[in-house]
């Protein structure tokens, strides 16, 4: 039996990960299911983001535990087909406020597991990292082009150590950088299994 591939789609805040992902489940439907972003869920349920340490860490311990189990779900209800994770379980560790191994800690799991988990990392750079405007109609993203480019750079560091890492740099146009998001997607789903 096959293997089911699973890629991450990440980066930084408005780096155009969601509009690529909207138009590449357009153009592959039927062959590919995308996992919803947990944090989204969980904050468009209703939980409210906190400075505070504890509560920040058990955000991020439950971003974690439904990234996961979702990918599980959608793995188990579409096994014919390639599973796009608009992001993934080590994004966590960007917002983490502690370290690590703190963070490896307290969800009782390795960097080498999780980073295991993906066949593949595609980033999108985050518009913010060249200076760009990252203002969006999301209700749920709140950050500002700073701390944007700030999670952009957390962000990298901690995927760019995936052995199948492909970046996405911001450009002055979006639709390029989109389209070359979209051709890189396909580049690396085709690798791993004919489309």
């Amino acid at each position: 039996m096959k293997k089911q591939l699973q890629v991450v789609v990440t980066g930084g805040p408005g780096g155009g990960k969601t509009t690529a992902l909207d138009l590449f489940r357009r153009e592959l439907n039927d062959k590919i299911i995308v996992v919803p972003e947990a944090a989204t869920v969980l904050f468009s349920g209703g939980i409210i983001r906190s400075d505070n340490k504890k509560v920040c860490k058990m955000v991020q311990k439950t971003i974690f535990q439904l990234q996961k189990n979702t990918e599980e779900i959608y793995k188990s209800q579409f096994p014919d087909r390639l599973l796009v994770c608009d992001r993934g379980s080590l994004d966590g560790l960007a917002y983490w406020p502690d370290t690590e191994s703190d963070f490896f800690e307290n969800i009782n799991s390795t960097f080498e597991q999780e980073i295991a988990r993906y066949d593949a990392v595609i980033f999108f750079e985050s518009a913010a990292a060249t200076g760009h405007d990252i203002s969006s109609n999301n209700p749920i993203r709140n950050e500002s082009s700073k701390q944007a480019a700030q999670l952009d750079q957390k962000l990298q560091k901690i995927w760019s150590r995936h052995p199948q890492y492909y970046f996405v740099a911001s450009s002055d146009s979006f639709v390029r950088k989109i389209m070359f998001g979209i051709m890189t997607l396909e580049n690396v789903l085709n690798r791993y299994n004919k489309i």
